[in-house]
């Protein structure tokens, strides 16, 4: 294949267009608004395909440039502050990890070596569909801040947190859900 070919906007479809629309509907939940980034992300790509130096893979540059229209989708439309759930303590979500001193109720469960569990389609499955049932605010901050390294402060801002204090509870409510779901759905079966 050439040069030529390879910086064609066909050929960025047809070899990257499935990947960055998987990406950026696991952090919008939405098809049409996956699609208008996509979309949105090939166009920069073209219009800045001078600047791209080729230290990174092709891919790599696109889902780069996914990622901050993913940023900007969510400053430009901010989701309405959701109040906390007051029946859903802190104490209520994480009760089930552990005992009355802090340990925890159940072992651990071993993964294995990170790059296997990452390569294990098994997971992946799992993690989707973990990941599709968190309320959507639950799921986009657990990926601003694990996933794109947001600043606390962003995160509070991009989708509405009134403090710091009730991002991190919220986080911590996100992470104990998900180690829920993952126990059910893919520790288990391990």
């Amino acid at each position: 294949m050439t040069q030529t070919n390879t910086l064609s906007p066909e050929y960025w479809l047809d070899e990257h267009g499935d990947i960055l629309y998987r990406y950026a509907l696991l952090r919008v939940h939405s098809e049409a608004t996956a699609e208008d980034l996509v979309q949105d992300t090939l166009l920069a790509g073209i219009q800045a395909i001078e600047r791209f130096s080729g230290k990174s893979t092709l891919r790599t540059w696109l889902v780069g440039i996914l990622k901050h229209k993913i940023i900007d989708h969510f400053r430009k439309y901010k989701r309405e502050v959701l109040s906390l759930d007051a029946d859903d303590t802190a104490e209520e979500v994480l009760s089930y990890q552990f005992d009355q001193q802090g340990n925890w109720k159940e072992d651990l469960v071993e993964w294995g070596t990170p790059e296997k569990t990452v390569n294990d389609k098994q997971f992946w499955l799992a993690f989707n569909l973990c990941i599709s049932r968190l309320p959507p605010r639950m799921a986009d901050l657990l990926f601003l801040r694990a996933v794109d390294g947001l600043a606390t402060q962003e995160c509070c801002s991009l989708l509405g947190f009134e403090s710091e204090n009730q991002l991190w509870v919220t986080l911590s409510r996100t992470r104990a859900k998900l180690r829920l779901c993952l126990d059910t759905h893919w520790f288990n079966k391990v």
